[in-house]
């Protein structure tokens, strides 16, 4: 049995699962491995991180396709190999505290994560990096129930299908794609379909109401939301049975909602 084919109570808790968007993005830099320990730390259930293909085939943890937001250099993932970027102050623009840390690769995030925690992995590039992903994940041994795969690219979601069925993978949507799409429901339950998606990863909007949530959970899909920093908001996805919410402010949300922690 593939993991795909696992019913919904055997892979996700009733209560909706709190993950760390970056980390604890709010309070340490994002997409370092002091933002992902700092979410463990504040209890969340796992961590949500961005992720691209080095020139030299090494997958980092970035959102952006250039450094300079967080790391202030021009520097394009695609264009750099790991060590210029691992060359990289990653942290100090969130503050002083954070200054050294780097831009990690995803198999020291796989190699933090803690037993019984969750990585999404959210893929910024195309089906160039299936390979190097597919390796990296076999070296780590971590269990595919443990990881998630979200794309907005509707395309690289049939393919991971397709190259890593063992794992589940959610088709991200903001419900305002390029050329000013905004999709209905039933456009985004009859993609879903069409590309084998495990679940929806949804911005968090007025469309995913209960009538859409219900559909999704009578498909036997997953639904996944970000990113929620709001108590009121959150509290609406716990009302309508979501499966996580992704938030830059973990500890802080948990406490605000007074959810359960999760057993390993």
């Amino acid at each position: 049995m593939n993991a795909s084919s696992l019913p919904r109570e055997e892979s996700m808790p009733s209560t909706p699962l709190i993950i760390g968007h970056r980390g604890a993005s709010r309070d340490a830099p994002e997409n370092t491995l002091a933002s992902f320990r700092l979410a463990f730390e504040q209890e969340a259930d796992g961590i949500e991180a961005d992720f691209r293909l080095t020139r030299d085939g090494h997958i980092v943890c970035l959102h952006d396709a250039a450094a300079f937001r967080t790391a202030g250099s021009n520097l394009e993932v695609a264009a750099s190999t790991l060590a210029e970027l691992q060359r990289l102050d990653a942290g100090i623009w969130k503050g002083d505290r954070w200054r050294g840390e780097r831009i990690p690769a995803l198999a020291q995030v796989l190699e933090l994560l803690p037993a019984g925690k969750r990585l999404f992995i959210e893929l910024k590039c195309g089906a160039e990096i299936l390979d190097p992903l597919a390796a990296d994940l076999a070296r780590a041994g971590v269990p595919a129930d443990r990881i998630r795969f979200l794309a907005f690219d509707h395309l690289l979601v049939a393919a991971l299908k397709k190259r890593l069925p063992d794992y589940r993978t959610c088709w991200l949507c903001d419900y305002r794609w390029r050329g000013g799409w905004h999709p209905p429901a039933a456009e985004v339950l009859s993609r879903l379909a069409g590309i084998g998606a495990d679940g929806l990863a949804s911005r968090d909007r007025a469309i995913l109401d209960a009538s859409l949530v219900g559909e999704l959970r009578q498909r036997g899909l997953e639904i996944h939301v970000w990113t929620v920093d709001s108590a009121k908001s959150a509290r609406r996805l716990c009302d309508l049975g979501v499966d996580s919410i992704m938030t830059n402010r973990p500890g802080w949300l948990r406490r605000s909602l007074d959810l359960p922690r999760e057993r390993a």
